[in-house]
């Protein structure tokens, strides 16, 4: 451990003394607290470690800092940057929304938000000159230190309004990727975001101040002459000579760490219980849904993308029917592409799934938009992987928090959808109804007459399939069942005609 990672955790462990932080299973004194479920103390520990990072970012030294560590953030006031191109004032108000979602769940405080409307961005500053100038005296008045831009900046435009503005820039595409970075949680989710980050930043290093400029050792070339040769490479090819290092040494680890995760998934797709994903616009409940169909106990927090390491869980349908539930990563409006690259592997088990359980917000002004958001990312997936589209459930979800107009105008637009509120309950049953329907729909139904000697065939059958009537005849347990092809395929001896 080098002598600056020794700084950084005394800093921390200051921090953690200076907010009296307690231990994680601290109670107050009173009536016994209820037993905490998994997700309650992810709930806790993420927001302590959110004070711990605000807390000994005050105290670290911003002039020793590399231009990798300069470009992870360290939100704390902001102001919000859109460009209206296109679309309805009311489409664009709910995107400037979204951003502000983003920033706060990053850990910000946002102070404003600044929209011009153009036919396009500005090549330069992706805002116009005058609007760069009285975005500046708002960060001057405000005593903003970061804007965050509602779009993919080039490094060109990140570079002119860093200039400009003299605060940091921040796009769209950077937050999504910091906010992935504090709510990963497993190994893999964590190196996967850092290959992702890298992948971004490694495209838009560039000085910061004019420290960042400074040669770093070594010799420069023999044609300088005397005097004229400098000393090597400088900071930045280092700092992108580094990124490529760490990059080759993350995707080493990403491949040693396929090989388990394959495993288990060989293991899920020989098994012969139906796999049920569900996927959906971040935030729109998806975490909820599952704990309502299973009691699975997982993190749920009113903030985009909490869950994005996957939680399989097992259910039982009402006619008795095993299944596998499997909760993935939200998806977002312009999701980055370094992004979708490094979940890949997450978002193949929305591909492979027997049927996909499509949540949408009900809540969201135009949950319209984000059906279109989530298909878009889906399609791209199943096309890269050649596989079929797997039977989708669009599930509306928070209809208790939405308006009577929107669920009609969903009503109205959709064919083959259930509207439910993990919250309330309110059309859970409809909505185990029809996922029952449709794997019943993708089962066998047939009759089999199972000899009396091979009642653990029975209590499989029960597992895996829909029983629909038991009788019992001199020869064995006559069963009228609906079961998954393979298992037909696996018991065809017994089945009768």
């Amino acid at each position: 451990m080098n002598e600056k990672s020794r700084k950084n955790e005394d800093l921390l462990a200051q921090a953690f003394a200076d907010n009296d932080l307690g231990p994680l299973d601290s109670h107050p004194v009173g009536d016994a607290p209820k037993e905490p479920t998994v997700g309650d103390l992810d709930l806790e520990a993420r927001s302590s470690l959110r004070k711990l990072n605000r807390a000994a970012q005050h105290q670290m030294d911003a002039e020793d800092i590399t231009e990798v560590e300069y470009r992870q953030l360290r939100l704390e006031r902001v102001i919000l940057l859109g460009v209206w191109t296109e679309g309805t004032l009311a489409q664009a108000e709910a995107s400037m929304a979204e951003l502000q979602a983003l920033a706060e769940t990053a850990g910000s405080e946002v102070l404003e938000s600044v929209v011009q409307r153009r036919d396009k961005p500005d090549p330069g500053t992706f805002i116009g000159s005058g609007k760069v100038k009285e975005l500046r005296d708002i960060v001057k008045a405000t005593g903003a230190d970061t804007v965050i831009a509602d779009g993919e900046l080039s490094p060109g435009q990140m570079v002119q309004l860093e200039d400009k503005l003299d605060a940091k820039v921040v796009d769209r595409t950077m937050l999504i990727l910091d906010i992935f970075a504090q709510h990963a949680q497993s190994k893999e989710g964590k190196a996967q975001v850092s290959l992702a980050q890298m992948q971004y930043l490694i495209t838009r290093l560039r000085g910061w101040g004019h420290s960042m400029s400074r040669q770093a050792g070594g010799r420069a070339g023999s044609n300088g002459g005397v005097g004229l040769r400098g000393p090597g490479e400088t900071k930045i090819e280092t700092d992108r000579r580094r990124l490529r290092q760490d990059m080759a040494r993350i995707r080493k680890e990403l491949e040693s760490m396929k090989t388990s995760r394959e495993v288990k998934r060989s293991r899920r797709q020989a098994g012969t219980l139906p796999r049920i994903a569900i996927a959906g616009y971040t935030n729109a409940g998806k975490s909820s849904l599952l704990n309502a169909l299973t009691g699975a106990g997982v993190l749920v927090e009113d903030a985009l993308f909490a869950t994005l390491d996957p939680t399989t869980r097992r259910a039982e349908l009402r006619d008795g029917r095993t299944v596998i539930v499997t909760d993935t990563v939200g998806f977002v409006r312009h999701l980055p592409t370094q992004l979708v690259e490094a979940f890949r592997s997450t978002l193949e088990e929305i591909v492979e799934a027997d049927l996909i359980l499509h949540v949408v917000d009900g809540s969201d002004p135009f949950p319209l938009e984000q059906i279109k958001a989530v298909n878009k990312v889906i399609s791209e997936i199943v096309e890269e992987q050649g596989a079929e589209m797997p039977p989708e459930l669009l599930v509306v979800n928070k209809v208790d928090r939405a308006e009577s107009a929107t669920v009609a105008q969903l009503r109205h637009a959709l064919d083959d959808v259930v509207f439910t509120s993990a919250v309330t309950g309110e059309g859970l049953s409809e909505l185990e109804t029809r996922i029952e329907q449709i794997l019943n729909s993708l089962d066998l139904h047939t009759k089999m007459l199972i000899p009396f000697d091979r009642g653990d065939l029975v209590s499989r059958l029960h597992e895996e399939g829909t029983v629909i009537s038991e009788d019992y005849t001199e020869t064995g347990t006559l069963m009228d069942i609906r079961v998954p092809r393979s298992t037909g395929a696996e018991l065809s001896k017994f089945i009768v005609d």
